[in-house]
């Protein structure tokens, strides 16, 4: 018997247009509401992301965040 998709929790979540833009985009293109989309890409976070790439784009994320703040 297949497990039931269920959304178990729910939390408040800041997003930058960009970034919601994005995760619209790939939830179209996936079949999948928002709410799925994140939940696929969390739970399969390892293969999802290259971990070098990862690493420097979070470097250079976090250097502008600052700024965006204002």
């Amino acid at each position: 018997m297949p497990n039931r998709f269920r959304l178990t929790r729910r939390f408040p979540v800041a997003m930058t247009e960009d970034g919601y833009r994005r995760l619209k985009r790939f939830a179209a293109e996936a079949g999948l509401d928002e709410g799925e989309a994140l939940s696929f890409l969390f739970e399969h976070f390892d293969s999802v992301t290259d971990k070098d790439n990862l690493t420097h784009r979070l470097r250079l994320f976090n250097s502008d965040l600052e700024a965006r703040k204002r």
